[in-house]
This record gives structure tokens, C-alpha cells and sequence, in this order.
């Protein structure tokens, strides 16, 4: 039998926004379960987090911290990421199509091949971002 893991999602300023257990539990699964069951993650610490290939349509990650992520393949579209921090995040193959990135960071982000269709750069802080191909 194996072990079960909790993780928890926290908000920059340190309160529990999500917790999730399971057998082999990934962020990636607390952060899916977490969209699913309609949690709030705006304001969610996901520096670093490995979150390559995730569903996470329809996501409210306003004013999330999400640089450094891998996000590469991830499905973002019409999530709300205004005034995330996106630095340096690894958005390459990510589908951002209508995604809400008004006032985001995305500062030396990898952009590379990544979908922007329709989505709301209004504001968005793109300086040596990566935008080959997208």
C-alpha cells in the first residue's frame, strides 16, 4: 500500500488556500483538484512548480505567483492570470488563447510556440520575453 502525500497550496502572504491527499500526489494534482473544486488561487505561491501539460482552463491565478513555473503544454485558456507573476516562467506549447494577462509579469518568460490568440496582453510586462514563433 502505499503512502498518501498532502500538499498544500498557499497564498504569497502564507494562508492555506488548498490542501489535497492522494497516493502519489503532485502539485500538479493538488493545483487540478484545487481549479475543480472551484478553489480561490489568486494570490497562490506556485514559484517553481512543475505543472508541465496541466489542464488548467478556467483558472482564476490572479495575482498568482507563478515565476519560474514550467508551464510548458499547459492548457491556460481563458484563464484569469492578471497581475501574476509570470517571470520567467516556461510557457513554450502552453495554449493561452483568451487568457486574461492584463498587468502580468511575464519578464524572460519562454513564450516560444506558445498560443496568444485572443488573449488580453494589456499591460502585460513582456521585456526579453521569449515570443519566437508565437
Amino acid at each position: 500500500m502505499k503512502e498518501k502525500i498532502k500538499l498544500q497550496i498557499k497564498s504569497i502572504f502564507g494562508k492555506l488556500l488548498f490542501e489535497y491527499e492522494c497516493e502519489d500526489n503532485t502539485i500538479e494534482k493538488t493545483v487540478t483538484e484545487a481549479i475543480n473544486s472551484s478553489a480561490d488561487l489568486s494570490y497562490a505561491d506556485l514559484r517553481f512548480a512543475d505543472l508541465r501539460s496541466a489542464d488548467l482552463r478556467y483558472a482564476d491565478l490572479s495575482s498568482a505567483d507563478l515565476s519560474s513555473a514550467d508551464l510548458r503544454s499547459a492548457n491556460l485558456s481563458s484563464a484569469n492570470l492578471s497581475s501574476a507573476n509570470l517571470s520567467s516562467a516556461n510557457l513554450s506549447f502552453a495554449d493561452l488563447s483568451y487568457a486574461n494577462l492584463r498587468y502580468a509579469n511575464l519578464s524572460s518568460a519562454n513564450l516560444s510556440s506558445a498560443n496568444l490568440s485572443s488573449a488580453d496582453l494589456r499591460y502585460a510586462d513582456l521585456s526579453s520575453a521569449d515570443l519566437s514563433s508565437a
